[in-house]
């Protein structure tokens, strides 16, 4: 824990020094960091309860850096490096022990050009998946509560945050946007460059903006998801290599004044030879109502519908305040009901501090 808080205070050193923004828009080339930092302090029934068994009390910090380094108008780097203490993140809350870590979410080197009927932008790197649409409100700034919906997370998530090495091209036309990436694993479970059974993804997407503030989604992945080390590679299992996961999506997004609803509803299948198939349905309506220029209520239902291990049907609801344009207060309530072999209901009550740091070197 000593050495946590070492690097803690090494990366908030870091980051004070970026508090005015100076980059000019127009610059042909130049260097931007922007830092997202939160702190959050919560009271949960699942900390008390096995396997931790300790007190419903913990607090935690997160800091995400993006630095973006324009080498000309159409050639760049950007990157996404986040530094978490554990636990933070909700799914954290059933594993034992505390401890900090940092890792690469994004690292790509970029190609992009801009005309009047479109766009087109190639990346190589660590990406995040392009399945989904809440990895783009993946930032606590940005994102209006504080948990994440139940079918992503880091670990045993169908839809993980974790970075993917590979590439990615994105395109746009008129009202039309669509994506293609290929990765060395899937999103249901992200591997190294380094690990062992790696095997070749794709993910994609096509949306239609019906008209300003109101687009329509699908997406879809497909490939080997399994591993050796696996808890659920069972022995007598084929090659991971013949068994392909597919994840099919649709999302929405909608806002207008000061509402605004994203919708997502995805289906998951991940095969087997020795146990069944397993499916899964998951989805989630989020709903943010903007009540003054500083305050705001934010509201996401969401279920997951497994053909093992049970189902999870879960509300969270929060109020943000922003003290000023580089802060956000949240104050955020959220009920998960399972319905596993041992039927459980889990609380909890979270207060999340944001704050974002911004300093850009421009040369025209």
């Amino acid at each position: 824990m000593k050495s946590a808080a070492r690097c803690l205070l090494c990366c908030l050193a870091l980051v004070a020094c970026a508090a005015r923004p100076v980059f000019a828009q127009e610059a042909s080339s130049g260097v931007d960091f922007r830092e997202s930092l939160s702190a959050l302090g919560l009271d949960s029934n699942v900390l008390s309860a096995p396997p931790r068994s300790g007190s419903p009390l913990a607090a935690g910090f997160r800091s995400v850096t993006y630095p973006v380094w324009k080498i000309n108008s159409n050639w760049g780097v950007t990157g996404a490096f986040q530094f978490v203490t554990r636990p933070y993140f909700y799914e954290d809350f059933d594993e034992t022990g505390y401890g900090a870590k940092g890792f690469i979410l994004q690292s790509t080197l970029n190609y992009s050009r801009v005309s009047d009927k479109g766009s087109l932008l190639l990346r190589a790197g660590v990406l995040s998946t392009s399945f989904g649409s809440f990895l783009l409100r993946y930032d606590d700034a940005d994102n209006p509560l504080i948990d994440m919906p139940p079918q992503y997370g880091y670990y045993y998530s169908p839809i993980s945050t974790t970075g993917l090495p590979g590439a990615q091209v994105d395109v746009t036309r008129g009202k039309w946007d669509g994506r293609l990436q290929f990765a060395n694993s899937s999103p249901a479970n992200p591997r190294s460059l380094f690990a062992r059974d790696q095997y070749s993804n794709w993910a994609g997407g096509a949306g239609y903006t019906i008209r300003q503030g109101f687009r329509v989604g699908v997406d879809a992945y497909r490939g080997p998801y399994l591993d050796r080390q696996d808890p659920y590679f069972f022995p007598g299992e084929r090659n991971p290599s013949t068994l392909p996961a597919t994840g099919l999506g649709l999302d929405a997004g909608w806002a207008y004044g000061h509402t605004s609803i994203q919708v997502e509803e995805d289906r998951f299948v991940m095969p087997y030879t020795v146990i069944p198939d397993f499916r899964e349905w998951a989805g989630y309506f989020e709903l943010k109502q903007v009540l003054t220029p500083r305050w705001y209520l934010a509201f996401r239902p969401g279920y997951t519908a497994a053909s093992e291990g049970g189902d999870v049907r879960c509300f969270e609801t929060a109020a943000g305040f922003r003290p000023n344009r580089f802060q956000l207060i949240k104050v955020d309530y959220e009920i998960e009901h399972y319905t596993d072999e041992t039927p459980r209901n889990q609380s909890t009550l979270a207060v999340q501090w944001v704050t974002t740091l911004h300093k850009a070197f421009g040369t025209n």
